[in-house]
């Protein structure tokens, strides 16, 4: 009489461990992430979310390649402490357009999903130049460079025509004006106009 162990066969196989871990796991991920693709909670946007400008869209760039997103977070969590410190709580309805979205987890400094309209363009301004002249514990590099490059807009209209392919609702007007909008403008000014429109949607 032979009595086999199918669960000894797997635990001393682990190759055949490894599969069967894999495939739980796929399973499992599939489960808690399928469902939210088809929630309207999850892809309508909130009232009043609008498509980033030209000018706002070439600073989200520029926050990507400077690597703002290393430090910043822009999730606040439905917690007391973050709520009363940051403000509402983030809400999947605001990222819907965003590709691909910017929360983070990493807080070397704070979360700056509300940050829009917090400070005026003077204070971001010389924030970015010397972050200590406005908070002087801060250990935030310096950014000046960003003050003296333009932008010349010469793939602004494309970026808009891929975030349209991807759902976002750019008119042919938004995509024809694009280089023009930010055309002679600074990095600084388009870093700034970025940080202005975060967390402005959800009042």
């Amino acid at each position: 009489m032979s009595n086999k162990n199918h669960h000894e066969k797997i635990e001393k196989n682990v190759g055949l461990l490894g599969i069967f871990v894999i495939i739980a796991i796929s399973f499992g991920t599939m489960v808690q992430i399928t469902p939210l693709m088809y929630m309207e909670e999850t892809t309508t946007p909130v009232d009043g979310l609008t498509p980033y400008t030209a000018l706002q869209m070439e600073g989200r760039d520029i926050y990507i390649r400077e690597g703002c997103n290393n430090c910043h977070s822009q999730m606040i969590r439905p917690f007391r402490s973050e709520v009363e410190r940051y403000g509402h709580y983030s809400v999947a309805g605001e990222h819907v357009w965003e590709h691909p979205h910017l929360w983070g987890s990493k807080r070397t400094g704070p979360d700056l999903a509300r940050v829009g309209g917090r400070y005026s363009d003077d204070w971001h301004y010389a924030h970015m130049m010397d972050p200590r002249s406005v908070v002087p514990q801060s250990n935030m590099p310096a950014y000046p460079w960003l003050a003296e490059r333009k932008l010349d807009g010469k793939y602004t209209a494309r970026k808009l025509e891929i975030f349209r392919s991807l759902g976002v609702p750019y008119t042919d007007e938004d995509i024809a004006g694009a280089a023009e909008a930010v055309r002679g403008k600074t990095e600084m000014d388009a870093l700034i106009a970025y940080l202005q429109s975060l967390g402005t949607a959800l009042k």
